[in-house]
């Protein structure tokens, strides 16, 4: 890999793209085919956590797997949220999503963010196994690259604590109706109009958006890169 780097948002999330402009960060963005549904159903019955690094990590690879990313830094990112023991992914339906507000309301659950970047077949990387496990972060592989050559993959796990306060029915209904949060995990937002509803989050704010900027800037580090090298 000759010049700069590139780094690749295999997303299709606009919140994603945003957190990465305003980090004033140089990237792409490749929306990868995977099929959520059928991974997660692959993989037996994970925990909500690692639902969201299995599904960050499939998105990446299929990304990577593509003539257009070769040579590049490839992040997968996915979010899942964890309530009352359960997996939240997107509702799509507004009954769903009512139903999930309600229940939320005047209390908390967890967001979980997985995040897993996928590193040039060029560019130095740790082998195998060599890199820590600890702190939600996953061990790294290797993973075809077309050519006979291999790409070394790295997942870590960025979570937070959302505290909602308490929300009236009719407040619920107007939220739906506006269609925002249709299409997030969790049924709602931090960064746009759900986020009149929630009163705190412990931890990193970026894992509700949907990327922890510092988690990718750990993954960066530990394949033997520095975020800077992306910088505008």
């Amino acid at each position: 890999m000759s010049g700069a780097p590139r780094l690749i948002l295999a997303s299709q999330s606009p919140a994603r793209a945003k957190l990465l402009t305003e980090a004033g960060l140089r990237f792409d963005v490749i929306v990868s085919a995977v099929d959520e549904d059928a991974v997660a159903a692959a993989a037996g019955d994970p925990t909500p956590a690692e639902t969201a690094l299995l599904l960050a990590r499939a998105k990446a690879e299929a990304v990577a797997a593509l003539p257009e990313a070769r040579d590049a830094y490839v992040l997968g990112c996915d979010s899942v949220f964890e309530f009352d023991g359960e997996a939240h992914g997107k509702p799509y339906e507004p009954e769903v999503a009512i139903e999930r507000i309600s229940r939320m309301s005047g209390r908390e659950g967890v967001l979980h963010t997985g995040h897993w970047l996928i590193t040039p077949a060029t560019a130095e990387s740790p082998a195998p196994g060599n890199a820590p496990d600890d702190g939600g972060q996953a061990p790294s592989s290797s993973i075809a690259a077309g050519a006979g050559a291999t790409q070394s993959g790295l997942g870590r796990l960025s979570s937070a604590t959302v505290r909602f306060a308490e929300i009236d029915p009719a407040e619920i209904r107007a939220y739906v109706a506006t269609g925002e949060p249709l299409h997030c995990a969790g049924s709602f937002t931090i960064d746009g109009i759900g986020g009149a509803f929630i009163e705190s989050v412990t931890g990193d704010p970026h894992a509700v958006v949907g990327l922890s900027v510092s988690t990718l800037r750990a993954l960066l580090s530990e394949q033997g890169t520095g975020i800077t090298e992306f910088w505008v």
